[in-house]
């Protein structure tokens, strides 16, 4: 499976690409922004972009989905209960002083327990709400590889002080949907760098007691 992961953005938001090495379908996670950079990597391993996956709706995640998929023609999933932040672009973009990004229509929901296919591998939706009420992990076992949004990070979770955050209900998530995967899974957050689910269980100092 080719795997390649590109900050991009203001945010520097790591956009996840996955390839399927006998199909040459991809799907692409979070393309946030730099979606010139985004198609040079598809080109370069001749990739067909099969999905565009939305971990959450915050415009550092969401904000080239338009522009990836006008390239494409490639279908946005994004979580139901991102619908609304979605919607709100303009006032996210306000508050970093940039423009508003072009809008698209969202074409299924990234719901609970949907699976997409890439080869012969699963991407399992996992919805894990607290950083936002629509937020996604996606876990795929054949790869041992967890992409977890603005949920879990290393040394750290997601901020649950913007709109529909909510404390109590990212620890929940973490502990209910993502601390009981293999703990040598590979956890690649929506910012920096990488880790494991066994190191977050061991010295995240937000998880100690869960």
């Amino acid at each position: 499976m080719i795997h390649e992961i590109l900050p991009v953005g203001l945010l520097q938001c790591n956009c996840s690409i996955f390839g399927d090495e006998e199909t040459r379908e991809a799907l692409v996670i979070d393309p946030g922004d730099n979606i010139q950079d985004i198609l040079a990597i598809l080109q370069k391993h001749g990739l067909r972009v099969k999905a565009i996956v939305i971990t959450h709706a915050h415009i550092d995640h969401i904000g080239g989905a338009a522009k990836l998929k006008a390239a494409t023609g490639a279908p946005v999933l994004l979580n139901q209960d991102d619908q609304e932040l979605y919607g709100h672009l303009d006032v996210q973009a306000s508050w970093l002083g940039m423009e508003t990004p072009t809008h698209t229509n969202i074409d299924d929901a990234a719901r609970d327990g949907y699976v997409l296919w890439l080869g012969a591998a699963e991407f399992r939706v996992l919805h894990t709400p607290g950083h936002t009420q629509g937020s996604i992990s996606l876990w795929i076992p054949a790869e041992n590889k967890l992409i977890a949004g603005d949920t879990l990070f290393r040394d750290s979770i997601g901020r649950t002080d913007l709109p529909g955050g909510n404390p109590r209900q990212i620890l929940r998530s973490i502990e209910d949907k993502l601390l009981g995967l293999p703990e040598e899974t590979l956890v690649v957050p929506g910012h920096g760098p990488n880790t494991t689910i066994g190191r977050e269980k061991e010295r995240n100092p937000f998880l100690q007691g869960l």
